[in-house]
């Protein structure tokens, strides 16, 4: 199976060459179409969260080459735990999007129902949440979304 399985990870990662700006542009819709906020109903900005530190590196890639944030517009909040390390997880996230530490804001998670259920340090380095406060970001985007849906 082992053998089976190397061939079959081989086989699809060769079908995959250089990406052009448009399968960038379309890479980047379906990620936030499937990880970002979509609610019109609070403040309209950009807001994509994931843990996967190779999903938020081409998120990024996304945000700077096809949406071309100005990088001071670019902030990120890491949502840790109680046991997750505040500067290791700073440090980590500068490294994985290229921001500066001093563009990340901590927010604390103690969730009541998952309390002791998680195994202990399951993130070691907390939920990443990029914030790009622009409307018209955001409506692009969720136009981008709404164009795949209609050309599929």
């Amino acid at each position: 199976i082992d053998n089976e399985n190397k061939k079959a990870f081989t086989e699809g990662k060769s079908q995959i060459k250089s990406i052009s700006k448009k399968e960038l542009l379309l890479i980047g819709a379906v990620l936030y179409w499937g990880e970002g906020l979509k609610s019109e109903r609070s403040t309209v900005s950009l807001n994509f969260s994931n843990s996967d530190p190779l999903m938020i590196s081409v998120y990024m890639r996304f945000v700077r080459e096809i949406l071309k944030v100005p990088e001071e517009r670019i902030r990120a909040g890491i949502h840790i735990y109680p046991s997750t390390s505040i500067d290791g997880s700073k440090k980590f996230w500068s490294k994985t999007t290229k921001l500066p530490e001093d563009r990340f804001y901590i927010v604390t998670q103690v969730s009541r129902v998952s309390q002791n259920k998680r195994p202990f340090n399951i993130l070691p380095y907390g939920t990443l949440a990029i914030k790009i406060n622009s409307r018209q970001q955001f409506f692009k985007v969720k136009g981008m979304i709404n164009g795949v849906i209609l050309k599929t």
